[in-house]
């Protein structure tokens, strides 16, 4: 088997999510690329959880509606995934809460009652007996638990290995001799790109999908070097962010839709006070609460035109972990040389998903810091921090400063940062804006912005952003046809992707909304949309899925 999907489902608190990582590592552990998605409803217990886990010996980002072994912790997991299954699919369930099912029974309670082993390392049995099922030696499966099964490692292993003795070979999946990868969450890449772009503060008030940014750094602030901050609420977090930014910091927040709300003041004070930071927005499904653990594209308006007056912003929105790595890094580094609020706008599907990682996915030319002109500091004994300057670029320095008084402010204000409400100053100062606005459109074209792939000869474009890269980037490589993908949504690289859509007779846009806001951006900018594809369930494309909606419009 070249390419197989693995679903294991149960009831919140089962560690569905920690069993699918660990399937995960194990088939990385042979030499497959993986990619995990997560469905689970916002419930402490309850309610019924799955991770649907693709492995391939290709790059991959989107799963299938088809499932090659099932692995069933309860008698839902077989109730309602029936029709991922078919007559080849390996079913394992446990025995002592299915019912009613077709395939190799596992007793887990008498297993772990016999280890005295707690409930949770049910999955574990469950882990052993679908890797003995799939022919996959002991020693990889060991492996992987002695690496990232630390606690209660002993007890882990019995139970597995317990399972593993029961079940038997039913579909042998072959080794393949390609090196292993990092697997890794959207989360943990941003978390890691903010890292690599200098980050020296995180503050965040937790809210799905971008809580476990916050969870990473915190667990890692020592090693990295990052102060981690949970204050009370999203209004404390942008406020306190910007305080850490003014003190010289370089400062990032994360959210969802609902908390941005409460940040969007302080977003135009960012702008207008130009002391940079950087946002991870997490979208999920809405609108208000909408359905909190589920995915959307929904905010792309939101995030474009956010906040009272106009100021530039950097919208970036990666496609995989590859590109979330890379384009945090940028963000922070964007950031703080064009002194812009900076937003990394990604999704449920991408945040909480999990995928093979490779840097080399998405390497980007260094971005080089502005230098501060030492000239302009102080004039008459007053530092400009909103020194004139050709590119709109003033001189930042970070208190404290001999001598010298360094003043931000929301309000309209002059050179040194005095509050006027002056005619000239204030046209001087938006001129200033609008000076920034065309240094960052220069800093940020030079970058790649626009991804493509699939035919580049093809008339025909499938054409998305975020999340649904991987979906389409397969369907197009399967039909023949091109991709196309924006990273960058602001400001937008318009003749990138005219370029990147030259000789094309029918564009389709792919998103996750039920409006379709790319492609009133793409009318914005003149680039015609001939068709959309969109879903609005809460649940990402499939490879299937789309196929058919693609072949439906063509």
């Amino acid at each position: 088997m070249s390419e197989f999907s693995i679903l294991i489902g149960g009831k919140a608190g089962d560690g569905i999510n920690s069993a699918g990582l660990t399937i995960a590592q194990v088939l990385n552990r042979i030499g497959y690329r993986v990619y995990m998605y997560f469905d689970y409803p916002s419930l402490i217990k309850g309610g019924h959880n799955f991770c649907i886990i693709r492995a391939s010996e290709e790059k991959i980002g989107a799963y299938r509606d088809r499932c090659d072994f099932l692995l069933a912790l309860n008698q839902d997991t077989i109730d309602l995934h029936r029709d991922l299954t078919g007559p080849e699919t390996v079913i394992i369930f446990d025995s002592s809460r299915v019912v009613k099912a077709d395939g190799t029974a596992i007793p887990v309670s008498d297993i772990l009652s016999a280890e005295n082993a707690p409930a949770i390392m049910g999955n574990s049995c469950i882990i052993g007996a679908f890797a003995s099922a799939a022919g996959i030696g002991w020693d990889a499966l060991e492996t992987v638990f002695k690496r990232h099964i630390p606690k209660g490692l002993s007890e882990n292993l019995k139970v597995a290995e317990r399972g593993y003795r029961i079940a038997t070979g039913k579909k042998k999946i072959k080794q393949l001799n390609t090196d292993e990868q990092p697997v890794l969450s959207g989360n943990e890449a941003i978390a890691l790109g903010l890292c690599d772009g200098g980050l020296d503060t995180y503050i965040a008030y937790p809210m799905t999908p971008t809580s476990n940014v916050l969870h990473v750094l915190a667990g890692l602030a020592d090693e990295l070097g990052v102060t981690v901050v949970h204050p009370e609420n999203e209004i404390a977090v942008m406020l306190m962010a910007l305080g850490s930014a003014y003190a010289g910091k370089k400062t990032a927040v994360g959210t969802s839709g609902g908390g941005f709300c409460l940040m969007t003041e302080g977003f135009s004070l960012s702008g207008m006070s130009e002391v940079p930071v950087v946002v991870v927005m997490g979208q999920r499904t809405g609108p208000s609460t909408g359905v909190p653990t589920y995915t959307a594209q929904t905010d792309l308006n939101f995030m474009m035109y956010a906040g009272q007056g106009e100021f530039p912003r950097f919208i970036v929105a990666p496609g995989d972990t590859g590109e979330a790595f890379a384009w945090s890094s940028a963000a922070v580094k964007i950031a703080w040389k064009c002194q812009v609020p900076a937003v990394i706008l990604v999704d449920k599907t991408l945040c909480e998903g999990t995928y093979s990682f490779s840097r080399e996915m998405q390497e980007l030319p260094e971005i080089t810091p502005v230098q501060p002109d030492e000239t302009r500091l102080t004039e008459n004994g007053h530092y400009l921090r909103y020194a004139y300057t050709d590119s709109g670029i003033s001189p930042m320095k970070f208190p404290p400063v001999k001598d010298a008084v360094i003043k931000v402010n929301g309000y309209a204000h002059d050179e040194a940062g005095i509050t006027t409400e002056n005619a000239e100053v204030i046209a001087l100062m938006t001129e200033k804006r609008i000076k920034k606005q065309k240094f960052l459109e220069k800093e940020v074209f030079s970058l790649p912005c626009v991804y493509t792939g699939g035919n580049a000869g093809s008339r025909d474009a499938l054409v998305c952003w975020g999340s649904n890269k991987g979906v389409c980037l397969e369907v197009a490589g399967k039909m023949g046809i091109r991709m196309v993908q924006p990273v960058v949504l602001s400001p937008f690289p318009k003749d990138s992707v005219n370029d990147a859509l030259s000789g094309v007779d029918r564009c389709i846009v792919v998103e996750d909304s039920s409006t379709g806001q790319l492609p009133g951006l793409l009318a914005c900018h003149g680039i015609p949309v001939h068709h959309t594809i969109l879903k609005y369930d809460g649940r990402p494309f499939s490879v299937e899925g789309l196929e058919q909606k693609v072949r439906e419009v063509l």
